[in-house]
């Protein structure tokens, strides 16, 4: 006997019909069972409300797919399925607590079915055939309303956020035009409390996917990077395109932000994701100053070549600030270098160096411990860089920090390319050409 046997078919169609019987019972059943289980979906009336209604819908469905023989291809949309999808959407409860509950309300289903078939004693040929055509069939049709109402839910998530924060994003540009505000009205709007410590971040996808969530993706790392800080309370998200978003993250009364768990949430993220950060500040003017902190470092990111996943405008204020004429910049730090501005891998090495020994006050031990070398290897370097650039490193010693930083965090966008003829100075003697 096959499992799509006319015997097995017909006693399929009789379990499911006394199962049926008891929907109300088994639908709270699976129910109550998803509330224990995913502490994501309890709680919140409204959202337990609709999961009953989706559990009911998605129970009887598929009795009445069991009962009738009906192809799982001519199915159509359950509405309390894709309003349960799109509720989840709009609290910001992640879709993985929609797709485990699909998995458990799917197996707390089956529970009753085989206990209603053990029942029925029909035999074990006919058992066996009956319990195989049961499981092929909800799987797929599990599989089938999973992708649907992960879909809804993403398509719910990128609608919500974009008209949930059209009202925050005009009173967020009221306040950075630095417009006379109505404090308590403004922190109403935004949900967001704007009198105390603030951190700006500006996070954006180089190349957008043109899967519509992009925006999402932003919106989880944002609160990602807000649980990993402790903040108090949630980060106040505003898009700026499909592809760009500023947030502030809330600190109420604490000003310091630990920057390298900060990098850690972006450095473990999405690598298609970049993220700026300005520095914490006070009320609504420290609102301002934050933001613009994030996007000078924002430029600075995008000029960079190549760029990094995080940066932090406190540890690049000043090559920041020179990114608006990047050829000036380049021109300038080709003067302080020298011919050690070259894009090669014996001046990189040079370079690190030289700005490892000026971080550590020029300590040539404390630089030769931090980058694992012998002393006497440190010594060599210096004497190289200095007889490279033509002058001893305590010679105009804060341009040549300043400079290091910008070749560090700006790479090839402000040195020359290796091979351009760069010319090389000996201690004290005057240049030759490298070869």
């Amino acid at each position: 006997m096959g499992m799509d046997s006319p015997e097995a078919t017909r006693e399929l169609s009789v379990s499911a019909a006394n199962i049926e019987s008891r929907l109300t019972e088994i639908s709270h059943d699976v129910w109550e069972h998803l509330l224990n289980e995913i502490p994501q979906v309890s709680g919140d009336d409204a959202v337990e409300r609709i999961l009953l209604a989706s559990v009911k819908e998605n129970v009887a469905t598929l009795l009445h797919i069991f009962e009738n023989d009906i192809p799982l291809e001519n199915l159509e949309g359950l509405a309390a399925a894709n309003e349960h999808a799109r509720r989840l959407a709009q609290r910001n409860i992640p879709a993985s607590a929609l797709i485990r509950a699909y998995r458990i309300g799917h197996w707390r289903f089956l529970q009753w079915c085989l206990d209603e078939l053990s029942r029925r004693d029909v035999g074990d040929v006919v058992s066996a055939d009956v319990n195989r055509r049961m499981l092929e069939v909800s799987f797929g049709y599990i599989d089938s309303i999973t992708e649907h109402v992960i879909e809804v839910y993403h398509l719910e998530q990128e609608h919500w956020l974009l008209s949930q924060n059209a009202t925050r994003a005009a009173r967020v540009r009221e306040i950075l035009a630095e417009k006379e505000a109505d404090l308590d009205s403004a922190e109403a709007a935004l949900g967001y409390r704007l009198r105390q410590h603030h951190l700006g971040l500006v996070s954006w996808l180089p190349a957008l996917t043109g899967d519509g969530a992009g925006l999402v993706r932003l919106d989880r790392l944002t609160h990602e990077i807000a649980e990993e800080l402790d903040c108090p309370a949630r980060p106040l998200f505003v898009p700026r395109d499909e592809g760009v978003a500023w947030a502030w993250l809330p600190f109420g009364s604490h000003g310091e932000v630990p920057l390298e768990r900060l990098s850690g949430v972006v450095e473990g993220g999405e690598p298609s994701v970049q993220v700026c950060a300005g520095s914490v500040q006070y009320g609504v003017e420290g609102f301002r100053s934050t933001n613009r902190e994030a996007l000078r470092a924002q430029e600075l990111a995008t000029a960079a070549s190549p760029g990094r996943r995080f940066t932090a405008y406190s540890q690049v204020a000043p090559i920041a600030l020179m990114c608006k004429n990047l050829p000036d910049l380049r021109t300038w730090v080709g003067r302080v270098l020298g011919p050690l501005a070259v894009d090669d891998e014996q001046c990189a090495r040079l370079r690190e160096t030289l700005h490892d020994f000026l971080m550590t006050g020029c300590n040539y031990t404390a630089t030769a411990n931090n980058e694992i070398l012998h002393k006497n290897t440190v010594h060599y370097r210096i004497r190289k860089a200095e007889e490279i650039m033509g002058h001893s490193v305590q010679a105009g010693r804060t341009d040549l920090e300043v400079a290091l930083l910008a070749v560090r965090y700006l790479g090839s966008t402000v040195i020359q390319p290796p091979g351009g003829g760069t010319e090389v100075r000996r201690r004290g003697g005057s240049p030759r050409r490298r070869r």
